[in-house]
Parts: structure tokens; C-alpha cells; sequence
């Protein structure tokens, strides 16, 4: 039996590297596969079996130019310690500084049916010029049949409090945006960027035309992303609020990283704590965690 043989005969986490940056694959024997680049701790893909990609990833996103300091378009980026630039410290890079900095693994595990690594960010020299605060970051990617979990982990490790907000920026897939709808926020309260204001949602199922940025506040535990015959629930645990966004064919069409029918096929749904920002206080830990999750 070969080597590829046997590892797909089990679970398993093995090193890749992907147009010249390094990764980690994540594999079940059902063909399930997430794939993980330490850049970012980014999540690339999640293939589900029997569902497929159930990830956007833009084809325009770049990875062989890929440097320190770059983030990626599509997948899961990880958010912190500021949201778009809302801060709460807006001197800080869009989004903050975890998407753009070298994660470096910590521990992996393979299980009966289940496979996950944890990526590990401390600050250093280059963060502390931005932020001057002392700071580890844990992302865990699990794997199981039907589901992915995500798990980012902050704790406070300087000596002054600090406040922070974080997301999983995670772009989901669609077969066409129009057919798409998303259930479970009818009565949260949201911020609406492309209108202005603020709203409560009043639809209890959301349909998508174009253009789309909003921040709903305290929404429910799980959302369901219908998409003709497929159901994704997306669960969620920590984060108080989602970033529901699309670009639209205008804005998508000015994206350098990103066709201009880009947009047609993606729809961010993500977990999120912006519209409160926690404080940690030296020693103390945060943790958010979002799920996806596919019919057995």
C-alpha cells in the first residue's frame, strides 16, 4: 500500500506548499480536506464530501507574490485586534494585524474521524511597532465529516489591559448570489455601511441583489445559508454579532484581487465581536468560535 494510500485510509494533517507558501492539509478517509497556509493562519478551502468547495477563494488572490504584510481575498481571515477601521484602535492596519503575519504551528492531533491543527501569534518587534501590546493568538481548524470548526483564542500576556475586536472573515461560496438566502436575524439590530444608519432586520430570510455591508449586533447562535438543495448552518459561540458583506458588481470590478463576477459567487458571513469590544486585562483570555456546518 502507498503512502497516499494509507493516509487516506485515516485522518490526517500533512505539510503542503501552495504556489511557494507553506500550508497544512487537514484530511478525512470520507475525501473531506481543509487546507490551512501559516501566512494568516488563513483558511484556504474546506471540501466537504459529497458537498464540495464550500469556500470562496478568489482566483485572483496571489499567493505566489504573497509577503509579510499582505492579506488574501477569500477563504477564512482572521480579524484582530481591530475590525475594518473601526478600531478600537484605528491607527492600525485595515482589519488589524493577524491576517498578515506568519503563524507558526503549535499542535497538531488526528482522532477516530476528526483532524485539527492549532496555529499559534505572539507579538514580537514588527507588532509592537503597530500595537504596543504583548499578545498570543490561538487558531484551531477542526475537521470532521459535515463540519468545520474554528476556534481563535486571544489572551492578554503584557501588563496593561488592552480592548480588541476580531471576526472570521470567512467568504462562503455560492452557487449565485440572487438564489441565495440566509436565515436566523430577523429582529437584530444592524449598521448598515452602503445606506447608512442604523436598522432592525425585518426579513426572516434575507435575499441578495448586490452590494451588502452590514454589522448585525447580538444575532442567534446558528444562521442557515440556503443555496438550492444545500443547507449550511453556521454556529456560533463567543461572538456577539456577524458581518453579513458583498462587494457588488461596482465595487467587486475595482478589486484588484478579485474577477469582476466575483461577486456572483461569493457572500461573507462572518463571526464577529465589534460592536462591543472586550477588554482583557493582563493574564485574562477570550475565546470565539465559529462552526460550518453540512446535512449528514
Amino acid at each position: 500500500m502507498s503512502t497516499a494510500e494509507v493516509l487516506n485510509s485515516q485522518p490526517f494533517v500533512e505539510p503542503v506548499t501552495l504556489e511557494g507558501q507553506p500550508g497544512l492539509t487537514l484530511g478525512l478517509p470520507d475525501g473531506s480536506r481543509a487546507t490551512v497556509l501559516l501566512h494568516g493562519a488563513h483558511v484556504l478551502s474546506w471540501q466537504a464530501a459529497g458537498w464540495g468547495e464550500q469556500l470562496y477563494l478568489s482566483p485572483a488572490a496571489g499567493l505566489a507574490s504573497l509577503q509579510s504584510g499582505q492579506a488574501i481575498r477569500g477563504g477564512v481571515p482572521v480579524i484582530f485586534p481591530q475590525f475594518e477601521l473601526k478600531g478600537p484602535d484605528t491607527s492600525l492596519p485595515r482589519h488589524g494585524l493577524a491576517r498578515q503575519r506568519a503563524w507558526t504551528l503549535d499542535s497538531q492531533q488526528v482522532g477516530r474521524d476528526h483532524a485539527l491543527v492549532t496555529l499559534l501569534l505572539s507579538d514580537d518587534p514588527i507588532t509592537r511597532a503597530y500595537w504596543p501590546h504583548g499578545f498570543a493568538l490561538e487558531l484551531t481548524v477542526s475537521l470532521a465529516p459535515h463540519r468545520l470548526d474554528l476556534e481563535l483564542h486571544a489572551t492578554n500576556t503584557g501588563d496593561t489591559p488592552w480592548p480588541f475586536s476580531a471576526a472570521l472573515h470567512t467568504y462562503l461560496a455560492v452557487s449565485e448570489l440572487t438564489q441565495v438566502r440566509l436565515q436566523g436575524l430577523e429582529g437584530c439590530h444592524f449598521q448598515d455601511a452602503v445606506t447608512g444608519g442604523e436598522h432592525i432586520e425585518d426579513h426572516p430570510e434575507k435575499r441578495f441583489a448586490g452590494e451588502m455591508d452590514r454589522i448585525y449586533a447580538q444575532v442567534p447562535r446558528s444562521l442557515l445559508l440556503r443555496d438550492g438543495p444545500r443547507r449550511l448552518t453556521l454556529e456560533s459561540e463567543g461572538f456577539e454579532d456577524a458581518v453579513v458583506w458583498n462587494p457588488g458588481p461596482d465595487k467587486c470590478a475595482a478589486l484588484k484581487d478579485m474577477p469582476a463576477e466575483g461577486w456572483r459567487e461569493m457572500l461573507c458571513v462572518e463571526a464577529a465581536q465589534v460592536v462591543n469590544p472586550p477588554m482583557l486585562q493582563p493574564g485574562e483570555s477570550w475565546t470565539g468560535r465559529q462552526s460550518l456546518v453540512l446535512p449528514d
